[in-house]
């Protein structure tokens, strides 16, 4: 690998977007169509052709895709949801939109995902659902919690917010579960600035979806336009403004084109970086298996305070080198609001997941040397 001493700025992420991106927004502009319409709908069918489901819903967020599927399930008021806490903010406070309560699970060390092993022991008469998440780009295991879910009559909602693209045993991520939910946030692997999207197989589902994200409305303001005679829509449902515009279509459409090219830019980095970490004492690597392979949406080490250096200090090191990098996934629960509102939760690994992980920079075009360089800086300092 080449190396470098010439000082650079490295960010932890920075999305690929180029020519086509721009001539695709343009062509939407002068269209005149600049809310959610047919680019929206050919977005929609590109990433279900791609995933391999019936059905997708585009949305403005994936926290709004999430508050849709709770929704389309009726989940409410005295009803709980186990989701693990070692994800973003967001997964547990959709759960709180609809007024149910996020009962937080423990995580596998080595994963990150939600330990099946402790799924059972947090049902209860209330429990409607399990949200697993597929963290930073791996698939949770799923077979053991689509089992657990069938033995007590429960839906199974997919956090995929950073997964597009993730296989497990030989099926991708998006129809593993009842619905599933994806981000197309700047830090995903593909992005549409913001933006969602809802999973599944189910027509009645996804059309109730199509329903709710346009406040209810009966009919689609498209569908409306290219009518030959006049519709009149009407509302039925308190619905919800969670449409997303052409514009960002036209920009995923693109992305959806370089998503493989994308992932295998990263596979690519990672092995980089696993080369050169695997033989430094105190460093957890990510774990991938070629039954659920890692898309390394983010490039996450664990730290061993015992033996390196702690999160926090090399953090500030590596910022004072000019290179960016992050903390690991949070732990909701001991967020300020979640601790006020569910005092005394305990979940050991997770906690300890948050204290030592920490997001290396990755983005398809890091140069050779840019990746080098952020080695250079981040070898000598983990040393304690």
């Amino acid at each position: 690998m080449a190396t470098t001493t010439t000082p650079m700025k490295i960010p932890v992420t920075k999305p690929l977007l180029g020519e086509e991106e721009e001539r695709a927004v343009l062509e939407v502009l002068r269209s005149g169509w600049v809310v959610q319409g047919p680019k929206a709908a050919a977005f929609e069918r590109a990433v279900a052709e791609y995933v391999g489901v019936k059905h997708a819903v585009a949305t403005s967020s994936c926290t709004t895709s999430l508050h849709l599927a709770l929704r389309l399930y009726g989940i409410g008021a005295g009803d709980e949801v186990i989701v693990p806490s070692l994800t973003f903010i967001a997964t547990a406070n959709a759960i709180l939109y609809e007024g149910a309560t996020p009962v937080f699970v423990d995580i596998d060390p080595h994963s990150y995902n939600i330990d099946p092993t402790l799924i059972e022991a947090a049902i209860t008469p209330r429990t409607k659902a399990i949200l697993p998440v597929h963290q930073i780009g791996l698939a949770a295991d799923m077979d053991p919690i689509n089992a657990i879910a069938r033995r007590h009559n429960l839906v199974v909602i997919e956090d995929a917010a950073p997964s597009l693209g993730a296989w497990y045993k030989g099926r991708r991520v998006g129809g593993l579960g009842n619905v599933t939910c994806l981000s197309f946030h700047p830090r995903k692997v593909i992005t549409t600035g913001e933006g969602g999207m809802v999973l599944t197989d189910d027509a009645g589902l996804a059309d109730r979806a199509r329903v709710l994200r346009a406040h209810g409305m009966s009919v689609s303001d498209l569908t409306r336009h290219q009518a030959k005679n006049v519709v009149i829509e009407e509302y039925h449902d308190l619905g919800y403004n969670y449409r997303m515009t052409d514009i960002q279509a036209a920009i995923g459409i693109e992305q959806m084109k370089k998503l493989d090219h994308l992932l295998r830019r990263r596979h690519e980095l990672s092995n980089r970086y696993n080369d050169a970490l695997a033989p430094v004492p105190g460093v957890q690597l990510p774990v991938s298996s070629s039954a659920i392979p890692h898309t390394y949406q983010s490039y996450m080490i664990e730290l061993d305070p015992n033996v390196t250096r702690s999160r926090d200090e090399v953090m500030t090191r590596m910022l004072d080198a000019g290179v960016a990098t992050r903390p690991g996934v949070m732990a909701i629960h001991m967020t300020g609001y979640y601790r006020k509102r569910f005092p005394g939760s305990s979940l050991p690994v997770t906690e300890r997941a948050t204290r030592n992980s920490i997001i290396l920079p990755m983005y398809a075009t890091m140069t050779e040397p840019e990746q080098a360089y952020v080695l250079e800086n981040l070898l000598p300092v983990l040393r304690r």
